[in-house]
């Protein structure tokens, strides 16, 4: 009985619901109903449109009798011409927008404007009645009120004329005119739903939004008529172009011979001996050049034809940015090509350097270089990458007269230059060396070469090496030759001890150097040579003979270079950093190698703070651009004269002897000394931005012939440093605490081996005193 009671509330509850109205039970008979009055309704409305628009004063009326003989001119006949003489005469021109009144009335009465599927409610169809009817009287009103006529009929009929002049009585043509404004706007409003607050905001919505679309429109028609005026402009140019090229001589291309080394005397020799002849038994000789791969043929570079278009691509590219210049030859190598361009008068090569990566791209190489001074010549280089780059063979190398030539035990054959010559150096004039670069870019193929490279120049009596390999894979395969001091360091604890032995042989070394009076290794084996052949040979100076066991004087001999190669120097540091650190940095310093560079910057900070003034000094270290400045320098190509384009007039010759002297014999704290020497002279001259000297971390390549010192004179921060830098005055007294910091510390503190030093000691040994050692 439970379970029966919710069935039958459940009941009870369905028959309470609601009944739909009784209109809506036959839909179908609402649709019959609306379809017989719209087919009744809309004749009756084109019927009164038409008879309203083809009215005629002359067709019989209300009004008026007519012409009984003249044909009625009205479309509805008589009836027509009486309905539209009645409507005008009663609304005047209201009687034309009566069919719409009465089209609305009748859309109400058959179908409504129902919105409830939209969540809107319509208003109730008396008030739309109310709103058409007031509509139409408020009109006739207006008519009447505004455009008032003697004929009735043509202003606001007889409905209009006795609501105007009512009005007008009671409350004047203001309040009149006011009166029926308002009774017209409230009107619209009740027939159609319109509210004016988003009619009006609407149309501030348009209002507002027309200046920008001209705007727009007017900045669109600008640019098509820039667009076209460039256009134009180019197409003029390449005309003019067509001309001028058409006129001109071709472009010098520089066809590449044959890559045909002169051989060198010893190669010639060792044609002439047995092929196989193994290494004498002391180790004197070198390998024979015959166990190297001869050169095969190579894959040609661009052609003719294509030096042709590239060249055109160029001069079209630079054109582009309003930069006249013409390209007079073109300079395949192995490697790189190299365009000459010869910019017009007046374009500075700054503006062609800026534009490395646009040419680039425009060319679709990967990389473009500028060189903006070629020696002997007023020419700008523009160096592409080759499509097929020539592969450089090592024989080619050590076969040249170029490396045969050399007189250095220390030579490394480096690689071709552009012309395909063989470039050569001396590692005695860059006692530290650091290859660098990313995985594949070759550096253990160029380490491999120069090992080679000094392996075929000097004999183990001349060049011993200290090979370190914690990968166990580049420098082991050197395993076993003569040259080495000590079997190929694989395991990095036993790194240290090779490295502390190069620093003990480095002491006594300096040690020998300094008792026999010579500066380098060079002068010391000469000096101990030249004993020898003299047949008296000079005796180690280090060496005390023990008297009671019967030792002798023990004479001097030649010492060999000795060079050093780590792999993968930084896993050697991270392993076993602590241990080789000191270690390194003392044979760094003793063998005068940890050569640092200052940077003295008119426009300091100029990367952060471009209206930075005054100067600062950085010395430059060899750890490459790590810091945020460092890179922001790199990539500004701060590129700098002897002094950065400050001329130094009369003091340029001694300020490059000075520096000069820096860069053969300074090192870090050296260079750190000098900067601060040179910052207190710029301190003199004007405001410094840094109060001290700052490392800066920048890579730099340096041989020992460049100078030491570069003053940054980029026009960045601002226009008043360009002004004063451009002042000749202001230039002197820069070169002038420049060179009178740099002199401050040499002749404070003289590096040993430097000209200031001899110079010294020259002063001490002529007023004849001698620096007593310390005790």
């Amino acid at each position: 009985m439970a379970k029966q009671v919710p069935e039958r509330a459940k009941a009870s509850d369905s028959k309470a619901a609601p009944r739909k109205p009784a209109g809506e039970d036959n839909p179908r008979r609402q649709r019959l109903w609306r379809d017989l009055g719209l087919i009744a309704v809309a004749p009756a409305l084109l019927y009164l449109v038409a008879s309203l628009f083809t009215y005629s004063a002359t067709d019989p009326g209300w009004s008026h009798t007519g012409s009984v003989v003249a044909p009625v001119h009205n479309m509805g006949g008589r009836a027509g011409a009486w309905i539209a003489d009645v409507l005008l005469q009663l609304f005047g021109y209201m009687a034309f927008v009566l069919p719409i009144v009465l089209g609305a009335l009748a859309w109400i009465a058959m179908f409504g404007l129902k919105r409830e599927a939209k969540g809107e409610h319509d208003l109730d169809p008396a008030l739309r009645l109310v709103g058409l009817v007031g509509f139409l009287i408020a009109g006739t009103g207006f008519l009447h009120l505004r455009l008032f006529v003697a004929d009735v009929a043509h202003a606001g009929g007889i409905l209009g004329k006795l609501v105007g002049s009512s009005l007008s009585v009671g409350f004047g043509a203001l309040g009149a005119n006011l009166f029926v404004l308002v009774l017209l706007l409230a009107s619209i409003t009740l027939a159609t739903g319109i509210s004016w607050f988003v009619v009006m905001e609407k149309i501030g919505n348009w209002v507002l939004a027309l200046p920008p679309l001209f705007n727009k429109k007017k900045e669109q028609a600008t640019e098509w008529q820039q667009t076209r005026a460039m256009r134009e402009e180019r197409q003029e140019v390449r005309k003019v172009d067509a001309e001028v090229r058409a006129k001109r001589e071709p472009v010098k291309i520089e066809p590449r011979p044959e890559p045909v080394l002169e051989k060198s005397d010893r190669a010639k020799r060792e044609t002439q001996i047995p092929m196989f002849r193994g290494v004498n038994g002391d180790g004197s000789d070198v390998p024979p050049l015959a166990l190297l791969d001869d050169p095969k043929p190579q894959p040609k570079g661009y052609d003719e034809g294509t030096l042709e278009t590239l060249s055109r691509q160029i001069e079209f590219k630079l054109k582009d940015f309003r930069i006249d210049a013409q390209v007079v030859g073109a300079y395949p190598g192995p490697v790189i090509t190299r365009f000459e361009i010869e910019p017009a008068p007046g374009i500075k090569v700054s503006q062609i350097s800026s534009l490395d990566k646009d040419i680039a791209r425009g060319l679709s190489v990967k990389s473009v270089r500028v060189v903006d001074v070629i020696p002997g010549k007023s020419v700008v280089g523009l160096e592409i990458p080759n499509v097929t780059r020539e592969m450089i063979y090592l024989s080619e190398l050590l076969r040249s007269k170029e490396y045969d030539k050399s007189a250095s035990v220390l030579t490394l054959a480096l690689g071709k230059d552009i012309a395909g010559r063989p470039t050569v150096a001396d590692l005695a004039r860059m006692p530290h060396l650091l290859v660098a670069g990313t995985t594949g870019s070759g550096k253990s193929v160029a380490v491999n070469a120069m090992v080679l490279s000094l392996l075929y120049k000097a004999s183990p009596k001349d060049l011993r090496m200290l090979m370190i390999d914690p990968k166990m894979l580049e420098l082991s395969v050197y395993q076993g030759i003569p040259h080495l001091l000590a079997p190929v360091v694989t395991d990095m604890k036993e790194a240290a001890n090779g490295l502390r032995w190069c620093v003990a042989e480095m002491e006594r070394r300096y040690k020998l150097m300094s008792a026999v009076g010579v500066r380098n290794l060079a002068g010391f084996n000469k000096k101990v040579k030249d004993a020898q052949d003299a047949g008296q040979p000079m005796m180690d100076p280090l060496f005390k003979p023990n008297p009671e066991l019967g030792e002798a004087p023990r004479p001097l001999e030649t010492l060999p270079f000795i060079v050093i190669f780590i792999d993968e120097f930084a896993d050697m540091m991270m392993i076993v950093g602590k241990k080789v650190e000191e270690l390194i940095a003392r044979l760094a310093q003793k063998a005068r190698a940890a050569k640092a560079d200052m940077f003295i910057s008119i426009h300091a900070d100029a990367a952060e703070n471009r209206a930075a003034t005054g100067s600062s000094v950085y010395v430059l270290s060899t750890k490459g651009a790590s810091s945020q400045r460092a890179r922001w320098l790199a990539d500004k190509e701060n590129a700098a004269d002897l002094v950065g384009g400050v001329r130094l007039q009369q003091t340029e010759g001694t300020l490059a002897n000075v520096l000069l002297d820096l860069a053969q014999s300074g090192y870090m704290k050296a260079s750190e000394d000098a900067a601060g020497h040179v910052l207190g002279g710029l301190k003199r001259i004007g405001k410094n931005h840094k109060p001290n000297i700052e490392r800066a971390n920048f890579a730099v390549l340096r041989t020992s012939d460049m100078p030491a010192m570069l003053v940054e004179t980029a026009f960045i921060s601002n226009p008043d440093e360009e002004r004063r830098l451009i002042d000749p005055a202001y230039q002197r007294q820069i070169a002038g605490a420049v060179l009178d910091g740099v002199h401050t510390f040499f002749s404070r503190q003289p590096p040993p081996g430097t000209l200031y030093a001899a110079r010294a000691q020259a002063e001490i040994d002529a007023a004849g005193t001698v620096a007593g050692g310390s005790k």
